[in-house]
């Protein structure tokens, strides 16, 4: 199958703008850095490109793809800043927001700074606005070295009671844990990436879940509904967590110039486009959405509440992977949510960057998945 570009191109602030039925969405005012996205299909990279060789595994029909160990980013980092690199990255923010998450085999020799080159590069690829950076959570302290912000992700706790990833106290229900990474910015996350380098025998799987999937299991009356909705997303947990261990939260730029102060809050859209994929998903999570904004409190509870119940119920938008050490995971927020399970007691530990994206938008003219796809198929057969 040969490649297929698409041509992006700048906008002014009051341009209209429409999506290419193969190709990515770029908003009024926040132009891709890249003026040829990359497009390939749903399941296979185009012939020629770096990618076509590497064994990979589809993990389920909604979300998830696997790449061999064959496969290393440093390999990629050590690449000559040119085309074939500039291609290679671009298939890989493609493919990893179109399929949600993607799972890459023993990157042993990666180190945290590495992640972090490697977030950046990929979020530049995906068409992050070019004053996105990486996040700093505000529970971490930012080091006066230099190095890049990277997040320890461990069930122990540092000094002072600092911690990214923890247990959520006000339900014993794992599924209340669903989340989007730092959805109560105003600019969220874009790419995450965790290597996992300590595990334990058994347990602390992570699953993710397709906002895609869960967009198309909507009836059209519900999706035009929720397209005119917005949601606040609230980081309440992490100022109950500083309050409890003494600790100052982070309140400086924290990967955009959006993202400082100390409102942890956000209001953003029930039904946000990706716009590197073009495609909507539903974006709602249970751990930091408090309510729906043009709703009375007893409405935003009840239309949450079934949110939540299909996007937790839905075992077909989810993929549950296991780790193995130094595996690295890397997702896409915009689209894709995600859960720790705390079912262990042995250290777990790994580390974490995170690339701010956009504000969230919805693109009027964008599209579902399923709908997208079925064009596809059409486009194909003619």
């Amino acid at each position: 199958m040969s490649r297929t570009r698409t041509t992006t191109q700048t906008l002014q602030p009051t341009s209209t703008y429409t999506l290419p039925l193969t190709g990515a969405a770029t908003p009024p005012r926040v132009p891709s850095p890249s003026d040829q996205l990359i497009q390939p299909p749903l399941t296979e990279t185009p012939t020629g490109s770096l990618l076509t060789n590497v064994p990979r595994t589809q993990l389920t029909p909604a979300i998830g793809i696997q790449f061999d160990k064959q496969f290393q980013f440093k390999t990629l980092l050590d690449m000559h800043d040119g085309k074939d690199r500039k291609e290679l990255l671009n298939d890989l923010a493609y493919n990893i927001s179109l399929h949600g998450v993607a799972i890459f085999e023993s990157q042993s020799s990666l180190t945290p700074s590495d992640l972090g080159r490697l977030a950046l590069l990929l979020g530049e690829a995906g068409g992050k606005p070019s004053d996105s950076t990486l996040h700093v959570h505000p529970t971490q302290e930012l080091g006066e070295n230099g190095e890049l912000p990277v997040g320890k992700i461990s069930n122990v706790a540092e000094e002072g009671g600092r911690q990214i990833s923890f247990p959520d106290e006000r339900s014993i229900l794992a599924s209340q844990g669903w989340h989007t990474d730092v959805s109560f910015e105003p600019r969220p996350a874009m790419y995450s990436l965790l290597k996992m380098h300590t595990l334990p025998p058994t347990g602390g799987d992570t699953l993710f879940m397709s906002s895609y999937k869960i967009y198309d299991l909507l009836s059209p009356g519900m999706k035009a509904f929720l397209s005119t909705l917005t949601a606040t997303h609230d980081a309440e947990m992490f100022r109950l967590q500083s309050l409890r261990h003494g600790f100052p939260l982070y309140t400086l730029p924290r990967g955009a110039p959006d993202n400082q102060g100390d409102a942890f809050r956000a209001t953003h859209p029930v039904v946000r486009t990706n716009p590197t994929t073009g495609l909507r998903g539903v974006f709602v999570n249970a751990t930091f959405t408090t309510r729906i904004n043009e709703l009375n409190l007893d409405e935003s509870e009840a239309l949450l509440a079934y949110l939540y119940k299909l996007q937790h119920q839905s075992h077909d938008a989810q993929v549950r992977f296991r780790w193995n050490t130094n595996d690295l995971a890397i997702w896409d927020n915009r689209s894709t949510l995600h859960v720790a399970t705390f079912d262990y007691d042995e250290l777990r530990a790994g580390d974490r960057t995170v690339v701010c994206g956009e504000v969230p938008y919805l693109d009027p003219v964008s599209l579902g998945r399923k709908e997208w796809e079925e064009i596809r198929r059409k486009e194909m057969k003619a």
